[in-house]
């Protein structure tokens, strides 16, 4: 028969003493077979249970002594045998809820935190360092004040909707791109391990049943456009005003393109020569190069202006950066003021009869293509960068096709300045 340990009393445990040496030494304490009191050569203590689990000899740590008591050693050390008995292994079992543990804890991300980890983790998917910072502002203003705080994995449906609400039926646009943003940060957090479940803020199957359509909601307000009678009229006024602002707007009147692609023009995007502009596809909305062909008016603004030595914008501002796009706004307000003050109607939108914005120059272009030429109406959309059918895109990209895009914003341009004498130029009256 295998001998059974003496049973030692807690006084008996509290005198064990480090033999001498340099290893550790297990006095057996009894009570529990393989129970053991573990003393190292500095006096420290801690319980041992030596046993076979299997076909393995497993040596199971219960605690130290005297934190953990002679009883409550030989509770533990029973509680062990009784899972080996039933076919659980207890070091496995400790590994496991140490790794459950862990994930948890590795869950326990705010959603302010998460926005900034998936944000760091995007950079190559930004096209440039302003939209990320468009990113970073939507979400800091409309959900982080409610969600940031909140861990990733515990934001459901409902708190989505909190945010979402408020924004939905007077900021349209802006909440559907809210919502996307929230999805993705919340994606970006189910991948990285700090989430399970099904995205709360996903639309389809969602959200979609609790919201309206966007596009039910509201539909995007024009941006106020010159009238076809007025643009001639304010074309002149707008060549009489000096500085880089006036020129850029000039220009962009002249090109029909937005503000942003104008602001950030470069030099070395221009070929005068070929009197052509392209745009590379980083600083396009549709993200795909643009080419605009430069109508001999065009090209004789650029020649005029001054190059600012070191810096590459065609149209700087006056510290060297880019024009904003309140100064080319702004220019467009006084032109309507002074035109207003000097007993004129000013330059108003036919529809709303509000003051004429830039981004309405593209309006005023579309409508003179469709009511005073016999220019394509395809043609006219590839000239504003839209998104249209990759079948007609590919038709205008080729060299034959700029040609046309070329003569069509030659008679623009001429339509600009009081003229109508292009073969495509539908003449009224």
């Amino acid at each position: 028969m295998p001998k059974v340990a003496e049973e030692l009393t807690a006084l008996d445990v509290k005198r064990l003493v480090h033999p001498g040496g340099k290893r550790n030494v297990l006095f057996s304490v009894g009570g529990v077979t393989g129970l053991y009191l573990q003393v190292t050569p500095k006096n420290g203590r801690s319980w041992v249970l030596r046993i076979k689990v299997g076909a393995l000899r497993r040596d199971i740590g219960l605690g130290g002594f005297p934190t953990v008591t002679l009883s409550q050693a030989r509770d533990k050390a029973r509680e062990v045998r009784d899972k080996i008995e039933h076919g659980i292994d207890p070091v496995e079992e400790r590994k496991a809820t140490k790794a459950a543990l862990v994930a948890a804890q590795r869950r326990g991300l705010t959603f302010a935190d998460a926005v900034d980890r998936c944000l760091a983790n995007k950079l190559d998917g930004f096209r440039n360092a302003k939209h990320r910072q468009q990113w970073e502002n939507t979400l800091a203003t409309y959900a982080t004040p409610d969600l940031g705080k909140m861990l990733v994995q515990d934001i459901t449906t409902q708190d989505v909707l909190r945010v979402l609400q408020p924004l939905w039926m007077e900021k349209t646009e802006t909440a559907s791109r809210v919502r996307g943003r929230i999805e993705a940060v919340l994606s970006w957090a189910t991948v990285a391990g700090h989430r399970t479940g099904d995205n709360p803020a996903r639309w389809a199957g969602n959200l979609k049943e609790l919201l309206p359509a966007p596009s039910k909601v509201a539909k995007e307000e024009n941006h106020p456009a010159l009238t076809l009678d007025d643009a001639p009229r304010w074309f002149a006024d707008l060549q009489a005003r000096d500085g880089f602002g006036a020129r850029a707007l000039e220009f962009a009147a002249l090109t029909a393109t937005r503000s942003k692609e104008i602001r950030g023009a470069l030099w070395e995007e221009v070929d005068l020569e070929k009197e052509l502009w392209i745009i590379p596809a980083a600083r396009m909305k549709m993200d795909k190069e643009h080419r605009v062909p430069l109508s001999a008016r065009a090209v004789e603004l650029l020649k005029a202006l001054p190059r600012l030595k070191g810096n590459s914008l065609v149209f700087p501002a006056a510290r060297g950066g880019e024009l904003s796009d309140a100064t080319l706004s702004a220019a467009m307000k006084r032109m309507h003021k002074a035109d207003v003050a000097n007993g004129g109607a000013g330059y108003l939108d036919r529809v709303s009869k509000r003051p004429a914005v830039p981004h309405g120059l593209r309006s005023t272009f579309r409508d003179w293509v469709a009511e005073m030429t016999t220019y394509p109406g395809d043609m006219a959309e590839v000239a504003l960068a839209h998104k249209i059918s990759s079948s007609v895109e590919a038709s205008y990209r080729r060299g034959d096709m700029i040609e046309k895009r070329r003569r069509m914003m030659a008679d623009w341009a001429d339509f600009m300045v009081g003229n109508n004498k292009g073969d495509n130029v539908v003449r009224i009256g």
